[in-house]
């Protein structure tokens, strides 16, 4: 019997998936618990429907993503640190500060999990750091610290 599995099912296939299995298997397992539902011609329009709907709305939020990276590239934020003599910075400037200083500056939120950064930033000066707004799109956003008097 071919069966359109809901979920993924261990051993099976991956959710989404047409699969063919033993009529047992699927009367006494995949249907009584809602894992798949059988392979007839309107449930098979669903799916095509559905995946057609999933590949939309994912290629908008590629499209979303592409923009939000080019308006990045133009943004500067402005970060202000305390420093001591010589130079010396008190503390450092991390994803959530530059995830607040974007959304104050710019009202522009940015999730700072998003911000990619290898170590904080503990220095005065000019820094490009990346966002990750999609798996295949990444931004870069100016950050410049400045001491704080």
């Amino acid at each position: 019997m071919k069966v359109i599995l809901l979920q993924d099912v261990k051993a099976l296939g991956k959710k989404g998936e047409m699969v063919e299995v033993s009529d047992g298997y699927a009367r006494n397992f995949i249907l009584p618990k809602k894992v798949g539902i059988e392979a007839n011609g309107a449930n098979l329009n669903d799916l095509k429907l559905q995946k057609a709907n999933e590949e939309k709305v994912a290629k908008e939020q590629l499209e979303a993503a592409q923009e939000m990276a080019k308006k990045l590239d133009e943004m500067k934020v402005v970060l202000r640190i305390k420093t001591g003599e010589g130079g010396r910075t008190f503390g450092a400037i991390t994803g959530k500060e530059i995830s607040k200083a974007l959304e104050d500056q710019y009202k522009t939120k940015i999730d700072k999990k998003k911000i990619q950064l290898n170590d904080s930033i503990k220095s005065v000066g000019a820094f490009d750091v990346a966002i990750k707004l999609h798996p295949k799109v990444t931004g870069q956003l100016k950050v410049c610290v400045e001491p704080e008097n």
